[in-house]
Parts: structure tokens; sequence; C-alpha cells
């Protein structure tokens, strides 16, 4: 047997927790594309109270990403998923039963309150192997992309046709699915895997904090997510002014999404095999401020809109797969947990400022000033990001040592081997973390190397 396939346990756990993820995160993007429009007809509603029930999602997600990812070390995976889920699901209860933008509001705060992303990720960490652990989060990955081009296609026609309130009676089933799925097809793990490639670490989030190479990179996901939560605060009402009704916006969405996954491909291709990432990244935050730009200059032009849309989308897309292999390759080794865990603890704070500082400026200016300000930010990371230095092309690995290992000999002989930039070796968890330069060194010949120890 090919020790690098995957189990059935491993298959059942990556498709299993992956729908999960993917349920859930529905959740937040289908009322991305209908709040502005369909939410003003709710019981006090104003632009910035849109705003700020576009973002408390974000902000609730910010606040307890952290401490429920720890927390899931001493109650368990499972009960720490499940329970997120139900405020999740108590959450889109409360929003389809309210006539008020308050109600709203409260529903959207529990259900970001439901914070489970880090239990998920330990938990797929606890059913898979090290050698298939990566391809296991590689397609959580590509998930999240799927599933908000499916969230943006699909909010606007559910709206249209059933309404704001069964939009969010069909997330709250979508979510109730999620914790069938959770009960009944994903493996339930023996044992927890202390993993720091995949889970916080207590003590490590300071070091990780002061690296100014991910502090960048913090930065730049926390950008993204303001540009993208306060452009879509203006950008349904805008269509409408255009003389396109909200009912028809799922077009520009699918249409624009298809061209963006199709597109960036090959810069992904460029920037990874190439080794092109600073070159990629700085030309995508370019093409956001272009976008900015664009919308900020269309005024009611129709397929100016679209244009500003499509390159948004291009820029998003792309900048949503570089952004995490960037944080991989700075990380320090042993640290790749906690760097991914602050990396989306900012993208929800970027949620959070996105919807309820683009909600403010629509409703005391216009959507044009909307614009401006994601011109002003783009302008903003640009500079920031200008000053970044081209990233280590390297890998971040975790290797189980055996009891009988002597770990001092064996760091030396690791950091002796070609490609090897960083080790760091956890004894009482017996687990070497190597960062490698895969096209030089492979994690075979490194299990080797550890093997004949």
């Amino acid at each position: 047997m090919n020790d690098n396939k995957m189990t059935s346990i491993e298959r059942r756990a990556t498709w299993g927790l992956g729908t999960v993820f993917s349920l859930r995160m529905l959740g937040m993007f289908m009322v991305l594309p209908v709040l502005t429009t369909y939410g003003m007809a709710l019981q006090g509603a104003s632009e910035p109270l849109i705003g700020l029930a576009i973002g408390i999602y974000g902000l609730a997600q910010a606040v307890f990403q952290i401490p429920f990812g720890l927390l899931s070390d001493r109650i368990g995976r499972k009960p720490l998923i499940v329970g997120g889920l139900l405020l999740f699901v108590l959450g889109s209860i409360i929003a389809a039963s309210t006539v008020s933008i308050w109600g709203i509001i409260l529903g959207r705060a529990l259900q970001g309150s439901g914070a489970i992303a880090a239990a998920v990720m330990a938990l797929l960490s606890d059913l898979t192997r090290e050698q298939n652990r990566t391809k296991a989060m590689a397609f959580i990955g590509i998930s999240f992309g799927v599933t908000f081009a499916i969230a943006m296609v699909f909010g606007p026609v559910i709206t249209h046709y059933f309404g704001l309130h069964a939009l969010f009676w069909i997330i709250a089933i979508l979510a109730s699915v999620g914790i069938i799925i959770t009960l009944l097809v994903v493996p339930s793990a023996r044992h927890h895997v202390l993993n720091r490639e995949s889970g916080m670490v207590k003590g490590s989030i300071r070091q990780v904090l002061i690296n100014q190479r991910l502090a960048r990179l913090n930065a730049g996901i926390l950008c993204l997510h303001i540009l993208l939560m306060s452009s879509f605060v203006a950008l349904p009402g805008q269509f409408e002014q255009a003389g396109f009704p909200p009912s028809q916006h799922w077009k520009i969405y699918l249409v624009t999404m298809l061209i963006a996954f199709v597109s960036v491909v090959p810069f992904i291709i460029y920037a990874e095999a190439k080794r092109k990432m600073k070159r990629t990244f700085i030309g995508c935050v370019v093409l956001l401020l272009i976008a900015e730009i664009v919308l900020w200059g269309a005024g009611n032009d129709f397929w100016t809109l679209v244009t500003g849309v499509q390159l948004f989308f291009i820029g998003f897309n792309l900048m949503e797969a570089i952004l995490p292999s960037l944080v991989s390759k700075e990380s320090p080794a042993g640290y790749k947990g906690t760097a991914m865990g602050l990396y989306s603890t900012s993208q929800f704070i970027g949620v959070a400022i996105g919807g309820s500082l683009g909600g403010w400026v629509f409703g005391t200016f216009d959507a044009q000033t909307v614009f401006l300000m994601g011109t002003i930010i783009a302008s903003l990371w640009l500079m920031i990001s200008i000053t970044m230095h081209e990233p280590p092309y390297v890998s971040s690995l975790r290797i189980v040592l055996n009891d009988n290992i002597d770990f001092n000999k064996l760091e030396q002989r690791l950091r002796a081997q070609p490609g090897v930039s960083a080790v760091f070796m956890v004894p009482e968890e017996k687990s070497a973390y190597v960062k490698i330069d895969s096209k030089v060194t492979s994690r075979p010949e490194l299990e080797a190397l550890v093997a004949s120890s």
C-alpha cells in the first residue's frame, strides 16, 4: 500500500470537515450581496446599521477564534464544533424570525460567536497522518473559495424568490446538516495530536505578533476583508441605481467569479513555481487598488461597475490563495498553527471593520465615498507591501520521533541536510518541526534520516 494514499478514515475526515466548514461559511457569505438592498425593508434599518449587521459577525469571530481553539484541547474537538454550530443555528433562527434590524444584528453576532475554524483544523490534525495533512488542509482552503462563489450566486437568487427571512432559515438548516455530518460522518479521534503546525500553542502568541514579516501579512488580510465588506455595503445599491434589479445581481457575480477563478490559476503557478511571490503579491494589491478606483469613478454606469467588480474578484481570489501560503513560508518552525490563528483573527477583524465602517461612510456620505475609502486603504496597503521581502521558499513539516532518539544529535543531523533552513525540537511532544526547501530535500528523505538515527 502507498503510504501517502489517504485511508478511508482520512478521506471521511477531510470530506466531512470540509463540508461542515463550507456549510458554515455559506452563512457568512450568502448574506453579503443581499443585506444592503433587502435589509433596508427591516424596521429601524439604516445604512450604518446594515453595515454593523454585516460586520458584527466578524467581530464575534475575532473575539472567540483563539479562545475556542484553545478550549477544544480541553473539552474535545467534536463537542466544541457541535456547540459552535448550535450557536450558529440559534443566531440564524433569531435572524429569520425578526422583523427588526436589531434582531438581525443579534442573530449575526450569535452566528459569529460559534467560532469553530480552529477546532475543525485541530480535529483534522487528529485524524490525518503527517504526510497527508497538507493535502487535507489544502482541500479545506479550496472549499473556502468555492463556498464564496456559491454564496455570491445563490444568496441573491434565494432572497429574491423566498425573501431575506427564508435565506436565514436555509442557513439554519445548512448548519443543522453540519451538526449531523459532525456526529455521524466525521470520525472521532482516539487522542488529540498536539501539532504546532495546525493548532495554537499557549505562550507563543507574543513571539508571532512581534514578527514583522507576519505582521505585514496580517495587515494584508485585514485590508483585504475591509475592502471586501465595505465594497459590498455599497455595490448592490449601485447596481440597482444603474438599472440592474437585485433579483439579477447573481448573474454578475456568477460570470465575474468564473472568470476570476480561471484567471488566477496562471498567476498562482507563476508565484509558486517561478518563486515570484513578492512580485505577484504587489501586483495583486495594485489590481485591487485599480478596482477600487474604477468603482469610485463608475457612478451609475453599469459596465464600469462590472469592470470594477471583475478586477476586484480577480485580485481577491488571487490574494486569498497566496496569503496563507506566505504565512506558512514566513512562520517560524513550530509556530505555523499560531501564525495561522492570528492570521484568521486579523481576517475577521477586517470583516468587522469593513462592514461597520463601510456602513457608516455609506450612510453619512454616499457609495462613491465608500470606494474612495477603499482606494485610500488599498494605497496604504500598497506602501506596506513594497517593504516586503521575498519569502523563503520553504515548507513546514512535523516529524514524529521515537522514544530512544538522541534529540541533540538528531537536531545537528537535520540542520546539516541540504535545503533545511530551520529545526525546532520539542522532546515532550516527540516531534521535530522543520522548514525545508522541497525542491532540495523531500519529507521521505528526512523521515529516512530520522529512522536511521
